[in-house]
């Protein structure tokens, strides 16, 4: 074999022996950082939905007090009369 085939050789059986030291190690690593991403991931969601459940209900709760401090209950709601007329205006 020629020099240069036995040099890129060397560096084959280098890169072949460090992936397969190294292999393991790596990929714990980024299965870690990829569970660690996924529970951030439901921590922040349950977080947020527990959030937005509190601000709803605040809102509502303003609402309904608003409405009965004006007189206006849930329960006179009605229908309006609308009368249509037969004639238009020209523009």
């Amino acid at each position: 074999m020629s020099e240069k085939k036995e040099a890129v050789a060397l560096a084959g059986v280098g890169v072949v022996a460090c992936a397969a030291c190294c292999a393991g190690p790596i990929l714990g690593v980024l299965g870690t950082i990829g569970l660690a991403g996924a529970l951030g991931a439901a921590v922040f969601g349950v977080a947020g939905a527990v959030a937005a459940a509190v601000i709803v209900t605040v809102v509502l709760r303003r609402r309904r007090v608003r409405r009965s401090a004006a007189g206006a209950t849930p329960g006179t709601v009605g229908t309006v009369a609308v009368e249509l007329s037969s004639t238009r205006r020209s523009a």
